[in-house]
């Protein structure tokens, strides 16, 4: 009997059947969208960009309108912060408290006067260690028991520091005056003790005296406005400073430690006697008005006369030290008795008007100009009786090299055994220039005592 097979019946079922999943309320599948194409990517990235873009430019603009905003007022005014209130900028440091508390008598221009004697000096070229008591005057030092610690007492006495160091030089080679004069010795275990305090007269059985070199001050590389001159690199002159009020440069300095500078009593005349407007420019090649130091002193000669422009020399000490190097280094303060030559050839450095009633020099200037005899600058047919005992005159007596406005306070320097000393400061003069019209500088010799005074008395 044929038979035929069952087929069984089609059926919907998955083979693996999976338990139901029930949809979770409130989570919906995302609608699928097309690919962004690279070309839009990019569109929507280079949006961003410009987006940020208009921002910092916005905010730099804003930046610099309050920057420069800020330097309008203040160059106009005063703020006080105890009673939030401007007052006229002439009305700061005059003497009567338009401020609550006073505040806009506090920072101000001082002066100081300095009625004693100094107890520390160097003597001459060689640097020959001398000091002074009110019974005995100045004598030399000897050499006898002298230690490597005396040395550094000397030096911090004498301001700027650095790797300091002694020699010994026979008397015998002295000039006659040090050769003849009184001698003193360290007494021992005296090593801290300040070396005025620490000596006692005697002859000197070692035959020799001590000389200092205190620090590297004055020393530069290779030295190479200034009516007349040249322009200058920072690197040669590394202890030129601008000093500037309100953003603009006003008068030329020189830094005599990191924290000191050596410029001229009548920069500081009229408005200009508060200390939060002054900025130290160093190290600039070119003249800038961003940055600087702040200025926490400016103390003017207390004997300053302004009308003679006798003693016109004033410190300003810097808020914090400037860190000594390539484009930032001080200056040597002369010996007592330097004994400059006739007609020794000096620099002077600056960025005053390169000629007179002109403009401010963008890069800093040089000129060398010879030492013209007192004798000659105090004559009738030059200065007269204008020049004193306290000034110095230098330049050509026909004329055309010389310094200018805005450079004052700034530095007339010798150089002598690879230092350079400080032997003036921008003065004063008539014009620029002129012929039998040469500059007058402040003598820094004769300023010694009152400088390593202020330095030292000055908290």
């Amino acid at each position: 009997m044929w038979t035929s097979a069952q087929v069984p019946e089609e059926s919907n079922r998955p083979l693996n059947p999976r338990q139901a999943v029930a949809p979770r309320p409130g989570r919906h599948r995302k609608p699928m969208t097309a690919p962004k194409t690279q070309k839009e990517k990019a569109s929507k990235r280079k949006k961003v960009l410009l987006t940020i873009l208009t921002v910092v430019v916005l905010l730099g603009i804003l930046v610099t309108a309050a920057y420069f905003i800020k330097q309008l007022i203040d160059s106009k005014y005063f703020f006080c912060k105890s009673s939030v209130k401007f007052i006229p900028l002439d009305k700061a440091c005059d003497g009567t408290n338009d401020c609550n508390g006073g505040e806009d008598e506090i920072t101000c221009v001082s002066s100081f006067t300095v009625n004693t004697t100094f107890p520390v000096r160097l003597m001459t070229s060689r640097q020959v260690l001398q000091v002074y008591s009110r019974g005995q005057g100045w004598r030399s030092v000897c050499s006898d028991n002298w230690s490597e610690q005396n040395t550094k007492t000397a030096c911090k006495q004498l301001g700027y520091t650095w790797k300091p160091s002694s020699t010994s030089v026979p008397v015998n080679t002295l000039t006659s005056s040090l050769k003849n004069g009184r001698f003193t010795a360290v007494k021992p275990r005296t090593t801290n003790t300040p070396i005025h305090q620490a000596t006692i007269d005697q002859v000197c059985k070692s035959g020799s005296v001590v000389t200092l070199s205190c620090s590297d001050c004055g020393q530069v590389g290779t030295p190479g406005r200034i009516v007349g001159g040249t322009d200058a690199f920072i690197e040669d002159w590394p202890w030129q400073v601008s000093l500037q009020q309100g953003g603009h440069h006003t008068c030329g300095g020189s830094l005599v430690s990191p924290r000191w500078v050596v410029t001229a009593a009548h920069c500081f005349t009229g408005s200009k006697k508060e200390l939060s407007r002054w900025r130290v420019l160093s190290g600039r090649t070119h003249i800038g008005t961003l940055g600087g130091s702040y200025v926490d002193r400016i103390i003017l000669n207390g004997d300053y006369d302004p009308a003679r422009n006798d003693y016109d020399i004033a410190l300003m000490r810097l808020s914090s030290p400037i860190t000594v190097g390539e484009v930032r280094k001080p200056v040597c303060l002369p010996p007592k008795a330097f004994g400059l030559p006739a007609s020794a050839s000096m620099a002077v450095t600056g960025w005053g008007y390169l000629e007179e009633d002109g403009n401010v020099s963008p890069s800093l200037q040089k000129a060398f100009i010879p030492l013209i005899d007192q004798a000659k600058c105090s004559s009738p047919a030059v200065y007269g009786r204008a020049v004193t005992q306290r000034m110095m005159c230098a330049g050509l007596m026909e004329g055309g090299v010389d310094a200018c406005q805005v450079d004052s306070g700034g530095p007339l320097v010798y150089l002598t055994a690879s230092r350079w000393h400080l032997v003036g400061v921008v003065s004063w003069g008539v014009g620029c220039a002129r012929k039998g019209r040469p500059g007058v500088y402040c003598n820094v010799e004769e300023m010694l005592n009152w400088i390593h005074t202020v330095v030292e008395k000055t908290p």
